[in-house]
């Protein structure tokens, strides 16, 4: 979302900056959308990586539940 944020505040200094003739706003409104861009892409990063470990996370939980469960023994069985 920050992201979003940064390239609407962004376009919004550029647009002024041309506006004005203010190259300095211009370029610097470019920079705020690349900063944006960044933040997103690092933000579906961090998603996509939840994703590929979460589902190698849940395997390992599964599997070592289901060696516990093998391997435990009641105490009353003999």
């Amino acid at each position: 979302m920050g992201g979003l944020i940064d390239k609407a505040k962004g376009k919004a200094k550029e647009v002024a900056g041309a506006v004005t003739g203010d190259e300095s706003t211009e370029n610097e409104g470019k920079l705020d959308q690349a900063k944006g861009s960044m933040k997103n892409a690092g933000e579906n990063l961090k998603d996509r990586a939840k994703e590929a470990l979460g589902g190698a996370a849940d395997k390992a939980k599964d599997a070592a539940e289901r060696v516990e469960r093998s391997t435990s023994r009641d105490p009353d069985d003999k």
